[in-house]
């Protein structure tokens, strides 16, 4: 019965599940999840407690991880709020949670112990952190954001929770150059669904987190589609790949030719593409 659900996004396994899927699922047996938030810059999540196992994804500072279980080895199975993909997680890049006030819109910016530059930093963290500011104060002209973990940042590297970028494709843009990385999910690397994923989020909108899922749930299919009908913020799909759309005859992903976001002619890429790569587009779809 569980097996109709996607692990990546249902933390529903034979011998345990969350207490949402009873009546759903049978599982040995059923938990209710405990919030907790990463502390980390960034922290792999992985299908299975091990370290050699490969990584799915990356969860970022600050975002919501709902432990279900966790194992004397170090391992905390559970489930990413900003997106509900699930998996394993060490247990020693969690604390306690608290309710986040502000985003990250920076694509970087470092954590200082006090709010002043001149400090060692404590992290350096991606576009899409979570943090939460509990004030302010300023050094020698640059004010800071003062965090409940008692660290500062830059306070106009953030914005708050609600605010919406009117250009998702030009927060994307900001990528270029980004090294590619399999999994990866923060400006320091990044794969094609996650490029998708976090500049997208910073124009309100909420896409799941691989490509796969994005070809079948992210806005609206596109029935008769053109290369030169296709919009700016257009997705174009192939088979374990995504590209966005930038504007006339021209794309921008993250992607293993390159290994770096580039953008580059959609009518070339797609030549490439079907006789190197993923195959032919396989759909398109408009956010």
């Amino acid at each position: 019965m569980t097996s109709a659900f996607d692990r990546r996004l249902h933390p529903v396994r034979p011998d345990l599940a969350s207490s949402s899927y009873q009546g759903r699922v049978q599982a040995q047996r059923f938990v209710d999840g405990n919030p907790m938030r990463v502390c980390r810059d960034m922290l792999d999540l992985r299908p299975q407690p091990n370290p050699e196992a490969g990584i799915d994804t990356q969860a970022l500072f600050g975002e919501t991880f709902t432990v279900f279980e966790t194992t004397v080895e170090g391992w905390a199975f559970g489930q990413l709020g900003t997106d509900g993909y699930v998996g394993w997680v060490s247990d020693e890049g969690l604390t306690s949670w608290a309710q986040p006030t502000h985003r990250v819109r920076a694509l970087r910016s470092y954590r200082y112990p006090p709010a002043d530059l001149r400090f060692p930093p404590l992290g350096l963290v991606s576009m899409g952190s979570l943090v939460t500011v509990t004030g302010t104060t300023t050094t020698r002209d640059l004010e800071y954001a003062l965090l409940d973990d008692g660290s500062a940042m830059v306070a106009k590297h953030l914005v708050p929770l609600d605010h919406v970028e009117a250009d998702w494709v030009r927060v994307a843009e900001e990528f270029l150059g980004t090294p590619y990385l399999w999994a990866g999910r923060s400006s320091l690397g990044l794969d094609c669904s996650a490029l998708v994923q976090m500049a997208a989020q910073a124009g309100g909108l909420a896409v799941l987190r691989d490509s796969d899922m994005q070809a079948t749930d992210a806005g609206d299919l596109l029935e008769d589609w053109q290369l030169a009908s296709l919009e700016r913020g257009d997705l174009v799909f192939w088979k374990g790949h995504v590209a966005i759309v930038q504007g006339e005859n021209r794309i921008l992903h993250a992607n293993g030719h390159t290994m770096t976001v580039a953008s580059e002619p959609l009518d070339a890429a797609v030549v490439r593409i079907a006789a190197n790569e993923y195959g032919k587009i396989t759909v398109c779809r408009r956010l």
